[in-house]
């Protein structure tokens, strides 16, 4: 089964689809890979967003991971989580364009510095920086 898979896309149903366009798109600076426009009112747009991994927690380590990240349960069942350079300077683009902290950039026993966000969409999101490279 090795090397059948080319891509994860990960696709989200966002009621303000310009205000996520906005935060995804211009403050994050996912790059626009291709968009497209149907009958009436219908678009879509597809923002690369590098390399992609499938994390598959159980609930106890979903619950460990918001007890780390926020001190409480916050996330839902999907959560989309972006390595960023920069988490504290990302944290206040994302707010700035949107977004609401959660929590702020927090140090991981992991060693990432992790803020959550209700971003536009409805979506929670993690935006993380690895100390240790």
């Amino acid at each position: 089964m090795t090397g059948r898979v080319r891509q994860m896309r990960l696709i989200v149903e966002v009621e303000d689809f310009d205000a996520a366009v906005a935060f995804f798109r211009d403050a994050l600076g996912l790059p626009e890979e291709a968009a497209f426009s149907g009958d009436g009112d219908e678009r879509v747009m597809i923002l690369e967003a590098g390399r992609a991994t499938l994390e598959l927690a159980n609930p106890a380590h979903h619950r460990y991971v918001d007890d780390v990240e926020v001190g409480r349960p916050v996330a839902p069942r999907f959560r989309i989580a972006f390595e960023v350079d920069d988490a504290p300077a990302r944290t206040a683009e994302a707010t700035a364009a949107g977004a609401r902290v959660v929590a702020p950039p927090t140090e991981t026993p992991w060693r990432s510095l992790n803020a959550r966000l209700d971003a536009p969409g409805d979506l929670h999101v993690t935006l993380f920086e690895e100390l240790e490279r």
